[in-house]
């Protein structure tokens, strides 16, 4: 196999906060197959789901290779299935309030207090129809790490690329840690002294809104970072009431990006507190090296 050159993001001069960000229900208020792509196929989209759960259910099968599965054999009565078409319905995608202007207003705050904030997307939902919207396309997002398809020499989807569960969500925060961006970059496995990390996990921030991010959320809770439940503000915090109980986020707040709301306070907060951690971070390291040279 031939060596590839990788793509690597290193060790800054400002410190850097990674924002990790679920998609469905955490930045849109349902998911994203369901604004218009189901029911183009003929489908309500509680009929689209039980269908492909029951799918995965009779076959031992990962829920998220089931819906695309069902995506792909589908289509074929109704469209193509292409990059276009999937960028298209993800134009349609609805925002929660504040989203459109939110990941500019945060690394602009970021700056002015000596922080590089970078966003990211985890998500189990379709990475083209992500790259439809109007804040990818605006190149608001470091990576879109999402649930892909292989597309033909026509260009048509034929395959999944890559799938992401609630499980191997989690390898993604180790990639962003290291700068290992690249999604085959075998460089995930290499050591990196603790000073040396990019990204350490006390400056990772995960916001997600359900069960399906508790791994990632368990993760970013146990190495010193910040895990974050969001809700729809028109719905009960049931949720977030139990993932607070169970140890599994830090923090809720409304999913409601306007400026000086809940959230927005809240990541401030956060960005102001990796000022002053890190200044003590990078003073007990200068310590460490000397003590070992001396």
């Amino acid at each position: 196999m031939s060596e590839r050159n990788y793509l690597r993001k290193h060790k800054e001069r400002l410190p850097v906060i990674a924002i990790c960000y679920d998609f469905d229900k955490t930045l849109t208020p349902n998911e994203m197959q369901a604004q218009g792509y189901i029911q183009s196929l003929g489908y309500e989209a509680n009929e689209f789901w039980n269908k492909s759960n029951g799918i995965a259910e009779d076959n031992d099968m990962d829920e998220n290779l089931s819906y695309m599965y069902m995506m792909v054999n589908e289509f074929k009565d109704h469209h193509k299935l292409d990059r276009k078409t999937l960028e298209a319905y993800g134009a349609e995608v609805k925002l929660f309030l504040g989203v459109d202007d939110w990941f500019r207003r945060i690394r602009e705050y970021g700056l002015e207090r000596g922080v590089l904030v970078e966003h990211y997307i985890i998500s189990s939902g379709i990475k083209e129809m992500i790259e439809g919207t109007e804040i990818a396309k605006k190149g608001e997002f470091e990576k879109i790490y999402a649930s892909s398809f292989y597309f033909d020499d026509k260009g048509i989807a034929r395959w999944p690329a890559q799938v992401v569960n609630y499980t191997n969500k989690t390898q993604f925060l180790f990639r962003i840690q290291k700068g290992t961006l690249d999604i085959n970059d075998p460089g995930i496995n290499d050591y990196f002294p603790p000073d040396e990390i990019r990204v350490p996990f006390r400056n990772i921030v995960y916001i997600g809104d359900s069960d399906t991010d508790i791994p990632c959320m368990k993760l970013v809770n146990t190495y010193g970072g910040f895990s974050v439940g969001v809700y729809n503000p028109a719905q009960t915090k049931d949720k977030v009431y139990k993932m607070i109980k169970d140890n599994r986020i830090k923090y809720f707040a409304p999913a409601d990006y306007r400026e000086n709301k809940e959230l927005d306070l809240l990541i401030k907060n956060i960005i102001e507190r990796t000022v002053f951690n890190e200044k003590l971070e990078s003073r007990h390291y200068n310590c460490f090296k000397e003590a070992m040279e001396s």
